[in-house]
This record gives structure tokens, C-alpha cells and sequence, in this order.
């Protein structure tokens, strides 16, 4: 599988458009934000370059990304290993995935294992590791990005639900002055007999 070329399955120009998204700084963000905290429980060090080859050559087994959930929260992950097949490397992607949408990480939010360990589509790589890192935040961890938005709920009570039904909202227009008579517009025509 190493001599695939890069982005397999996906046509130039949608590859292109794939990588122009890619923002180095904010994956070096996300991989300095992992080796924190894999360095806490003994892994690492990795190296921190945001550059779209060292994203995928650290990745791209799944392995770090456990060690990644094992350190945020240790029950996740049962066992850390490094796999040198080809399946057990995407089966390691796909425990940290479960892992990470068990931790409360938006399934939207998530990427496919085929987007690291084919490279297809780094930048949802990346981005996932953001959305882990502002779970994390709202949860009072140490996490990177800013912290989710929380849910305000309104309660409304059957007065007020009831004085809302006799507006006429902006968005469903205005008559201006028409009536069920129609409206004239010019010089009326006259029909003799």
C-alpha cells in the first residue's frame, strides 16, 4: 500500500482542493497539543512539525492516536500496541475513532480510517483531533482550540406561544394596502354597448 500514490481514489482536482485546506500551523498545534500529553504517561516524544508528510508518518498506524485517548482518559483504550500489518494498523484508527465518539466527539466531527491510512484527507484528520481537543476543554481537561458552546434552552409558556401565532412575520411579506376587491393599476377600461 506505501507506493499508492498520494490521495487514491480521488481525482486530482478534488485532491488539490483537499490539500489546499491543509493549514500546517494548525496541525503543528494539534501534534505539539498530543505529544504533551502522551509525554504525561510515558510515549513520545513525537515530532511536532505540522507538515503534512510528518501528520501522516507519526499517524498513520493508529498508534499514537491511542496513546492519545489512553492518556485523556485511560478506560478507553484496553490495549497499546504498534502493529505492523496493514489491517491491525487500521484497526488501531478505528478503536481511537470509537473511542473519541464514546468520549462525546460529534460523529460529523470524525474522520474515516481511510482518510489517514490511505491519506485521502489529512485536513479531517486534523480538524478531528481539534474537535477532540475542545471536548477535552469543555470537560475541564487540558485541550487545545476554544471551549464548545453550550446548550441554552428556552421555555416558553402557552401565553406567550399563543401571542407569537397573531405575528406576521417580516419574511412572509407585505400586501401593501391590497384588498380582496384587487388592486387598480392606471386608467380603468370602459366597455359601451
Amino acid at each position: 500500500m506505501a507506493d499508492r500514490p498520494k490521495g487514491y481514489g480521488f481525482t486530482a482536482e478534488a485532491q488539490a482542493k483537499m490539500s489546499a485546506k491543509y493549514d500546517d500551523a494548525v496541525a503543528h498545534e494539534a501534534m505539539a497539543w498530543i505529544n504533551d500529553l502522551i509525554s504525561e504517561i510515558g510515549e513520545g516524544p513525537i515530532n511536532t512539525s505540522g507538515s503534512a508528510d510528518n501528520v501522516y508518518e507519526v499517524l498513520e498506524d493508529g498508534y499514537v492516536l491511542c496513546a492519545l485517548m489512553k492518556a485523556i482518559e485511560p478506560s478507553s483504550i484496553k490495549t497499546l500496541k504498534r502493529q505492523k500489518l496493514a489491517f491491525k494498523k487500521m484497526e488501531n484508527i478505528s478503536v481511537f475513532l470509537q473511542a473519541i465518539e464514546n468520549y462525546g466527539v460529534a460523529k460529523h466531527d470524525s474522520f474515516q480510517t481511510v482518510d489517514l491510512y490511505e491519506r485521502t484527507n489529512l485536513t479531517q484528520v486534523v480538524l478531528s483531533i481539534h474537535a477532540l481537543g475542545r471536548k477535552v476543554n469543555s470537560r475541564g481537561g487540558r485541550g487545545i482550540g476554544p471551549k464548545e458552546s453550550e446548550r441554552q434552552s428556552r421555555e416558553w409558556t402557552e401565553e406567550q406561544l399563543k401571542a407569537g401565532q397573531n405575528v406576521i412575520g417580516l419574511q412572509m411579506g407585505s400586501n401593501k394596502g391590497a384588498s380582496q376587491a384587487g388592486q387598480s393599476f392606471g386608467k380603468a377600461r370602459h366597455i359601451v354597448d
